[in-house]
């Protein structure tokens, strides 16, 4: 949405009788807004000042007033098409899936091509993916493509291979194994060309009224032309500006810095790949898998990053990086540390670049981290997912090095700053679990307060644009609030180590909802982005 277009729309609103998080009074119950921002907060007493004087009061009956989440890492097609295609990232066996593809396909007949996701085999007690000529069987042999959670892999019929007759020569095909590298790259450019222009507008559509939904007023868009193409890239942000709906930031993951600029990303930034993933033993490692003989693969080295860096910085864009195993990470820093020796370390600084998922740290790199300004652009649902002893990633990695994976505890005690996000569609649009998952972390050790988790997804996102301003209901800030249903506000820390004095009521410290696992999860209302309602839940 045009903030600049919207504002003549904008009416005054009065929101009393709830709970307001806000850092400017701990304890308000009420917030003026005004023109599409913030213009007061406080007291109920005090808002019977302003009731006389505004164009609409809401009396929001005891809910919660929070800031809009921002996630910070989204493929926004691609979510769109799992919401309203063939999502299998709840099939719990082999056979489910199956049976799902097949029913998939016999419903859509007249589809070119199809499109699914989320298989993860890690999951399965079969614990393999579904082979080509079962794949064949399922469709009638029909074109299928089919992406792993993680969307580094994907499983395809040979109809499928058929559209892309080069593939076989690629790197990444192996006969009879799931697609990887530039050959699944070259599968997915085919597949995603045969959703027609409306079929795309849909799934964006969609993907953004889900986002609204669940509180999210903006997203991160992280495109680039390995993982979807301009033309999409370009008309999710028409679509977004068009409104209403969740703002929109893109990034564009291409080393051609100019051409990232030209069409209207924030940045070369997002997933430029220098790795893949561990799911698909593709993140790249100092030392071997556990499960398979071999490193994974590195897609650039430190002086590519530099380079990439280095004309970024100069032309006044983010720089970013998708950076999973502890080498690939390595080469990230490294290339940095070679870009400020060439330019100073305060324009590095002062740049913001990114780093996307950032799992196998080191104190090594968690300090570089922090030297350099990088934001580490954070996914907690991973561990989630996939955390744990007995979790995939310690299949991949063995309990030892799992645990070291995502360590949000020590990268804030280092003054790095955390944006989160979900990656979706590889895990759900989901920023309370997100936020849960960050404060209940499968490694206790990495846990981190639901207050810094809660700040990570909505100010966090904001300062990994750039944006200093935003992220928090103090006057003057963008009016991006969501309104929630929600049970006894908290102040959570994990564990002892926190200092006391700050979950004292009598720190003026702004309760949350309580996320203790097992508790619900706090329930949208109402999703308002610069003073624009975007969404409103049905009934209310």
């Amino acid at each position: 949405m045009s903030e600049s277009a919207t504002q003549a729309e904008h009416r005054t609103v009065l929101l009393r009788g709830g709970e307001v998080h806000s850092p400017a009074d701990p304890f308000a119950t009420a917030m003026v807004v005004e023109r599409g921002h913030v213009a007061w907060v406080g007291s109920e007493g005090a808002a019977d000042a302003f009731a006389s004087g505004v164009d609409e009061v809401v009396d929001l009956d005891g809910a919660l007033v929070t800031p809009a989440f921002v996630d910070a890492h989204v493929h926004t097609t691609a979510t769109g098409l799992a919401l309203t295609g063939l999502d299998l990232s709840t099939a719990a066996s082999l056979v489910e899936a199956a049976e799902r593809i097949r029913e998939y396909a016999a419903a859509r007949p007249a589809d070119r091509i199809l499109i699914g996701h989320g298989w993860d085999a890690s999951r399965w007690p079969e614990q393999r993916p579904l082979g080509r000529d079962e794949l064949d069987r399922l469709t009638g042999g029909r074109p299928l493509y089919l992406t792993r959670i993680d969307v580094h892999s994907a499983l395809v019929t040979t109809a499928m291979l058929d559209l892309v007759p080069a593939v076989r020569g690629m790197g990444g095909f192996r006969d009879g194994e799931p697609l990887t590298g530039d050959a699944h790259h070259a599968v997915r450019a085919a597949a995603y060309s045969a959703v027609s222009p409306e079929q795309r507008t849909e799934a964006q559509r969609a993907a953004l009224r889900h986002a609204a939904s669940l509180g999210i007023g903006t997203v991160h868009e992280c495109g680039g032309p390995d993982i979807s193409s301009e033309d999409d890239f370009t008309a999710l942000l028409k679509t977004a500006a068009e409104g209403p709906g969740p703002r929109v930031v893109g990034y564009w993951a291409d080393t051609d810095v100019e051409r990232a600029r030209a069409l209207g990303a924030a940045g070369a930034a997002g997933d430029l790949f220098a790795d893949g993933s561990l799911g698909s033993h593709t993140a790249c490692l100092h030392e071997p898998y556990a499960d398979a003989p071999h490193t994974g693969a590195a897609h650039l080295d430190a002086a590519a990053v530099a380079a990439h860096v280095t004309a970024c910085t100069e032309a006044g864009l983010q720089a970013g990086f998708h950076a999973i195993g502890d080498r690939a990470i390595g080469n990230v820093v490294e290339g940095v540390r070679a870009a400020a020796d060439a330019l100073g370390l305060a324009r590095i600084r002062a740049a913001r670049h990114r780093v996307e998922h950032a799992e196998m740290l080191t104190p090594e790199t968690v300090a570089a981290f922090a030297e350099f300004g990088l934001t580490a652009s954070v996914q907690p649902a991973f561990d989630a997912a996939w955390g744990g002893d007995t979790g995939m990633y310690a299949q991949r990695l063995g309990v030892e090095r799992a645990r070291t994976l995502n360590p949000y505890a020590a990268l804030l005690r280092a003054g790095v700053p955390l944006a989160f996000g979900s990656d979706s569609p590889v895990t759900p649009v989901d920023p309370w679990g997100t936020v849960r998952a960050a404060a209940f972390h499968r490694t206790p050790e990495h846990r981190i307060s639901v207050r810094a988790a809660f700040t990570a997804h909505t100010r966090g996102g904001w300062r990994a644009v750039g944006r200093d301003d935003a992220g928090t209901l103090v006057p003057g800030a963008p009016a991006d609030y969501a309104v929630w249903r929600t049970g006894e506000l908290v102040v959570q820390a994990p564990d002892d180590r926190v200092a006391r004095w700050s979950t004292d009521p009598r720190s003026g410290t702004p309760g949350l909802p309580d996320l203790t696992p097992g508790n619900p999860l706090p329930e949208c209302l109402r999703t308002v982005v610069f003073g624009q309602t975007v969404y409103v839940r049905p009934g209310e």
